[in-house]
């Protein structure tokens, strides 16, 4: 099932191919893409063509937001598994072979493998953890999950009766909807790891997660999200988590900090910055912040020269004139 918004037409292409090459026939896969009130014909025109008949489309008169979104793909899935696979996204070689068969070994419910993190040109940047070695159920997964974001959709299947159960994804979150859902699945049932990487998150400006980042909505969420979810747990178990997850997200926040004050401005990576401390004020935190600092100074300190080197520029002329 593949949500669309606004879809950029060469992603969403990627994204449909990296599927049809894996296709094993009507009989045993439903393909369709579920667009969410999109402003322009991208995705049904990219449909038709990529997928000649073989890909079903489905269009939202009106925009519903990500998570209900992510629900209508999950109401209109009619197979016992659900891959929901992001309209920027891309599985790579082998993704639904190994899952089917993982799923056939064990009795999990939902199976996740390793993915690469690209950039908007496909490059990858990055590899997610390795939780295991060998394919198989994750001990303590729950306690896990709670404390980090671990999982892209792109790279989890799950069964449709366990989203149906829990009462699919939460509409009032905007950022981390697939984060609580993985630990909501983990609060009560075994999820299965595959440790070959099958499939590929892609970053890039346009997406929903870099835009919210500009005033820093994410931090805002992912506080609430933590307070939350920590009902999930003991109270005491609850608490030591709750500490892990902000440290953890404190630390992504300075991340997309520096990332934002290198490509947009200080003004969103300050906020970033707040936001990181609102979080956690652990001592690798401040250490980190104060990296930031460092950088924004350097930053300044070049953009001086380079002012300096064009006023020296443009007077040496008017005095030549002279």
């Amino acid at each position: 099932m593949i949500p669309t918004y606004n879809p950029r037409s060469n992603f969403l292409e990627e994204t449909l191919t990296s599927v049809l090459q894996q296709d094993p026939g009507p009989d045993q896969m439903q393909i369709e893409v579920v667009d969410d009130g999109s402003n322009d014909d991208t995705a049904s025109e990219v449909t038709r063509r990529v997928g000649a008949g073989r890909v079903m489309f489905h269009h939202e008169s009106e925009n519903q937001g990500l998570a209900n979104s992510w629900n209508r793909c999950v109401e209109r899935a009619r197979g016992d598994w659900v891959h929901i696979l992001h309209q920027d996204d891309i599985v790579l070689p082998g993704f639904y072979d190994l899952l089917r068969k993982r799923a056939e070994e064990s009795h999990a419910v939902a199976i996740f493998c390793r993915h690469a993190i690209a950039n908007s040109n496909g490059h990858w940047l990055q590899l997610s953890e390795l939780h295991r070695e060998s394919a198989g159920q994750l001990d303590d997964w729950h306690a896990k999950i709670t404390a980090q974001q671990l999982i892209q959709c792109a790279a989890i299947a799950v069964r449709r009766t366990v989203y149906e159960q829990l009462g699919g994804f939460l509409p009032q979150l905007h950022y981390v909807p697939d984060w609580e859902m993985w630990q909501r699945i983990a609060s009560q049932f075994p999820v299965c790891f595959e440790p070959s990487i099958l499939a590929c998150y892609r970053l890039h400006s346009n997406s929903a997660t870099s835009r919210l980042r500009l005033d820093a909505a994410d931090t805002r969420e992912v506080r609430e999200m933590i307070d939350l979810t920590m009902t999930y747990h003991t109270p005491s178990r609850g608490r030591v988590l709750a500490k892990k997850a902000r440290s953890w997200w404190a630390e992504a926040a300075v991340f997309h900090a520096r990332e934002l004050l290198v490509k947009v401005g200080f003004t969103p990576a300050w906020r970033q910055i707040v936001g990181a401390l609102r979080l956690s004020y652990d001592r690798r935190i401040i250490r980190k912040i104060f990296s930031f600092f460092v950088l924004w100074l350097r930053i300044m300190g070049a953009r001086l020269k380079r002012w300096m080197r064009s006023k020296l520029n443009t007077s040496v002329p008017s005095q030549a004139s002279k």
